[in-house]
C-alpha cells in the first residue's frame, strides 16, 4: 500500500482500434483519457506515444525481495519517510550504526537499499559495470518534472549527449560568462545595501538566476524573472510530494504546470536561436552537432534546458548560501579572503585569476562538504550483484549518500567543525580516498556544470566581499530544510555592514 496516487493504467493506444471494448474497459478508458487531460493536463494522444517510449524507465517498481539485508521499514505506509524528511543526515547515521554499511529502508511503499561509505559511492558512481540506472533510479521523484535531462539519460545515450553539451563548458564558454557574472553581481548586490531584513538564500536564489538568464540565455529576464523563479521553486518542490497526480491546488500540480511553463519559455525561443550568433548556452546547444553532424531535437533541447538551468540556479543557490553563513560564522575568513582578493588588485577576475584563489576555493568547498546540494543520490540495479558480503537482487533501487564520505571521521579531522583549510595542500583531506570528496557526483554522471559553479562562486565571493562585512544574528543557530536541495528554514538572515 501506497500514498503515491495512481489513476488506472489504461490499454495500450492501439486497444480500441483492434477489438470491441466491454463496457468496463470503454469506462476505464474513458476515465484514463479524463484523468491524462483534466487532473494530468496531457494530451492523450501524445500520452499515449510518450508511453510505450518510456514504458521500460517508468513502468516497473522496484522489487520488494530484499529482505534479507538488515534494515527496517519504519510506519505502515509511510515507512521512514518523516524521519528522512526531517533529517536524511541522522536517520543515514543511525540506520549505519544499528545495520551496518548496506541497509535497506522502506518509504511510500517502496524498498531501498543503502550503500554507504567512500567504498559504496565508489562502487555505484564508477559503475564499472554498467548495472545502475540513474535514469530509473531517478524516475519516481523527478521522471515528469525534469524528464530526460542529462541526469536522466543512462548509459551510451547518456553518453552521446553529454559529448553534445560539452561546448558550453568549454574554456572559450567559459571566459564568456566570466565577464557578464560581474556584471550582475554589481548591479544586484548594489540594492542589497539597502534592504532592512536581508535575508542571503532568496538573495542569492535572485543573483544566481540572473546570472543564469545572462550565461545561459543572453537575455536580461526583465517580467519573466519572478515567473522563473516560482516555476523552478514548485517544479523542485514537487519532487517530494506525496499526492502524484495533478490536482489543482496540490504541490504536484504546482510543479507540472511550473514545467509546462519552463517548456513553452525554451521551445518558442528554438528556432531563433538555431541561427544566432550569440555565445551564451541555449545558443551553443541549439547549435551542438556530432561528428556526422547529428544535432538535438526540440524536445531534447528543452529537457536539458530545464535540468541545466535547475542545476545552475537551485543547487549552486544552496552552496552558495552555506558558504555565506561559514564566512558570517567565521569572521577572520572575511579577512583571509579580502587579502587573497586584493593581491589581484580590484578589478573583474580574469580566467587565469581563478586559480590564485586557493583559499576562496577551499571555502566554497567546505560549505560543499558540509551541505552538499544532493544530500541522497538514486539508482536501480539492472542486474543481481554483490556488495559488502550481501547479495542485491536486480531491480532494487539503491541509494548513496554524499554525506556518508562527507562526514566519515575516518576520511575527514573534525568532520562536525568548518574548517575550509581541511583542502590545503599541506593537509588535502579530501584526496585520502577517490570519492572522499563527491559533491558533484562522480564517474559518468559528474555534474557536467562543475567548472561553471566554482567560477560562479569565486565571482560571487569576491564582489560580496568587497562590498559588506556580515554578522550573524546575535545568538543564531542555523536551521535547515535538508530536502530537495538544503537552504535555510529562515532564509538566513545576516546583518550586511557596507564597507
Amino acid at each position: 500500500m501506497s500514498l503515491w496516487l495512481v489513476l488506472p493504467r489504461a490499454p495500450p493506444p492501439d486497444a480500441a482500434q483492434s477489438r470491441p471494448l466491454p463496457c468496463r474497459e470503454k469506462y476505464l478508458l474513458s476515465t484514463s483519457k479524463w484523468a491524462y487531460s483534466t487532473l494530468w493536463g496531457h494530451n492523450w494522444t501524445t500520452a499515449m506515444a510518450s508511453e510505450t517510449a518510456e514504458k521500460q524507465a517508468t513502468d516497473r517498481r522496484a522489487t520488494s525481495d530484499v529482505m534479507h539485508i538488515p534494515g527496517e521499514g519504519g510506519l505502515p505506509v509511510l515507512g521512514l519517510l518523516p524521519e528522512l524528511l526531517r533529517d536524511p543526515r541522522g536517520l543515514r547515521s543511525r540506520m549505519q550504526r544499528e545495520y551496518g554499511p548496506v541497509f535497506r529502508s522502506r518509504a511510500l511503499g517502496q524498498w531501498t537499499v543503502n550503500l554507504t561509505g567512500v567504498d559504496g559511492l565508489q562502487y555505484v558512481m564508477q559503475d564499472k559495470d554498467h548495472n545502475f540506472s540513474s535514469a530509473q533510479g531517478w524516475d519516481l521523484t523527478i521522471g515528469r518534472l525534469f524528464r530526460r535531462g542529462l541526469m536522466l539519460l543512462d548509459f551510451d545515450e547518456h553518453r552521446l549527449h553529454r559529448r553534445m553539451m560539452q561546448a558550453p563548458f568549454k574554456r572559450d564558454a567559459l571566459e564568456h560568462y566570466l565577464v557578464s557574472m560581474h556584471d550582475v553581481c554589481r548591479e544586484t548586490m548594489a540594492r542589497w545595501a539597502q534592504q532592512p531584513d536581508f535575508r542571503g538564500y532568496p538573495a542569492i536564489k535572485q543573483l544566481t538566476l540572473d546570472n543564469a538568464a545572462v550565461a545561459f540565455l543572453g537575455i536580461d529576464l526583465d517580467d519573466d524573472a519572478d515567473a522563473l523563479n516560482t516555476a523552478f521553486v514548485d517544479t523542485v518542490a514537487a519532487s517530494l510530494a506525496p499526492i502524484r497526480v495533478s490536482i489543482p491546488g496540490l504541490a504536484y500540480h504546482r510543479g507540472l504546470k511550473g514545467r509546462a511553463l519552463l517548456d513553452t519559455f525554451f521551445r518558442t525561443r528554438i528556432d531563433a536561436r538555431k541561427s544566432s550568433t550569440s555565445q551564451d548556452m541555449f545558443t551553443l546547444l541549439c547549435q551542438a552537432t556530432t561528428d556526422t553532424g547529428a544535432s538535438f531535437s526540440d524536445d531534447d533541447i528543452v529537457n536539458h534546458m530545464i535540468f541545466l538551468l535547475m542545476a545552475a540556479h537551485d543547487t549552486v543557490t544552496s552552496s552558495l548560501t552555506t558558504a555565506l553563513h561559514g564566512l558570517a560564522a567565521n569572521t577572520q575568513w572575511q579577512e583571509r579572503l579580502r587579502e587573497e582578493h586584493a593581491s589581484l588588485g580590484d578589478g573583474p577576475l580574469t580566467f587565469d585569476d581563478l586559480d590564485k584563489l586557493e583559499q576562496t576555493g577551499w571555502l566554497f568547498n567546505e560549505a560543499l562538504r558540509m551541505w552538499g546540494p544532493v544530500p541522497l543520490i538514486p539508482r536501480r540495479a539492472q542486474r543481481s550483484f554483490q556488495f559488502a558480503g550481501h547479495d542485491i537482487p536486480a531491480n532494487t533501487q539503491i541509494a548513496i549518500s554524499p554525506d556518508s564520505a562527507h562526514y566519515d571521521p575516518s576520511v575527514w579531522s573534525e568532520p562536525l567543525r568548518f574548517d575550509p583549510e581541511r583542502f590545503s595542500a599541506e593537509r588535502a583531506e579530501h584526496k585520502r580516498h577517490p570519492f572522499a570528496f563527491v559533491p558533484y557526483g562522480g564517474g559518468a554522471h559528474k555534474c557536467i556544470g562543475m567548472r561553471f559553479a566554482e567560477i560562479l562562486a569565486k565571482v560571487v565571493l569576491r564582489e560580496f566581499l568587497q562590498r559588506f562585512d556580515a554578522r550573524l544574528p546575535h545568538g543564531y543557530e542555523l536551521a535547515m530544510q535538508p530536502l530537495p536541495i538544503p537552504k535555510p528554514k529562515d532564509g538566513l538572515p545576516l546583518q550586511l555592514i557596507s564597507r
